[in-house]
C-alpha cells in the first residue's frame, strides 16, 4: 500500500467525507426519481402518451444515477473498512528507532568499535540480545494490556 497510520487515517478521512455527500446526493436523487413515478403515472392517468414517454426517459435516468451512487457509496463503505482493518498493522511497521543506529550507539557505549571481534563482541551481542528480549517482553504486554481492554 505504501502508507504511514497517518495517511491512512487521512484516506479515512476523505473517504467517509466523500461517503456521507455521496449518501445525501443518493437522498436527492431517490427523491427526483420519486417525483418522476408519479409524473409518468399523472400522465399516464391523463392520457398523454408522448409526456409519459419524456417522464419515463428521466425515470430511467435517475435508476441508473441510483444505481451508480449505490455502487460508490459500497465501494467507499469497503475501502473504508479496508483501511481501518490495516491502521494497526501500519502503525506497527513505522520504525520510531533505527535499530542499525541503535546497535552501532549500543556497540560504542560499551567500549567497542564497530565490528570487533572477541570478548567485546560478544559482550555487545549479549546486550543485544538482553535489549531484544526487553523489547519483545514489552510488546507482549502491550499486547495483553491491549487485549484485557477489550
Amino acid at each position: 500500500m505504501g502508507m504511514d497510520a497517518a495517511g491512512a487515517k487521512e484516506y479515512i478521512y476523505h473517504y467517509s467525507i466523500t461517503l456521507k455527500l455521496t449518501k445525501k446526493k443518493l437522498e436527492e436523487t431517490e427523491g427526483e426519481l420519486a417525483k418522476w413515478k408519479d409524473r409518468v403515472e399523472l400522465s399516464r392517468s391523463r392520457g398523454d402518451e408522448a409526456l409519459s414517454l419524456e417522464a419515463e426517459k428521466e425515470v430511467r435516468k435517475f435508476e441508473a444515477e441510483r444505481a451508480a451512487l449505490a455502487g460508490e457509496i459500497e465501494d467507499l463503505t469497503q475501502g473504508i473498512a479496508g483501511l481501518r482493518r490495516q491502521l494497526p498493522g501500519l502503525a506497527a511497521r513505522e520504525r520510531s528507532i533505527d535499530p542499525d543506529l541503535l546497535e552501532q550507539e549500543l556497540v560504542l557505549a560499551l567500549g567497542n568499535t564497530p565490528g570487533e571481534t572477541g570478548e567485546g563482541a560478544r559482550k555487545t551481542a549479549e546486550a543485544w540480545e538482553n535489549i531484544r528480549a526487553d523489547a519483545a517482553l514489552e510488546t507482549l504486554k502491550a499486547k495483553m494490556r491491549q487485549e484485557g481492554s477489550r
